[in-house]
């Protein structure tokens, strides 16, 4: 299944504010969490993560905005 605009979207999303949080919290990060430039480090995987933190809550959230999880049938 190709990757629709809806899709780039979130995936841009994700990163714009992943990243913003990563640089907001990133002074009060061990030094070794701290990203240095041009180089692949424990930082960078932290930083990661933080794109895939945000990206898990948005599609929570379109999970949630959908009816997800939610028992259509009545009487359970």
């Amino acid at each position: 299944m190709p990757p629709t605009r809806p899709n780039w979207l979130k995936f841009l999303i994700a990163v714009l504010l992943g990243n913003a949080l990563y640089f907001a919290f990133s002074p009060h990060l061990p030094p070794a969490a701290q990203h240095q430039a041009w180089t692949v480090d424990l930082g960078t995987i932290v930083d990661f993560w933080f794109c895939l933190l945000v990206y898990g809550l948005l599609e929570l959230g379109a999970f949630f905005r959908r009816g997800g999880g939610r028992n259509n049938e009545s009487g359970k």
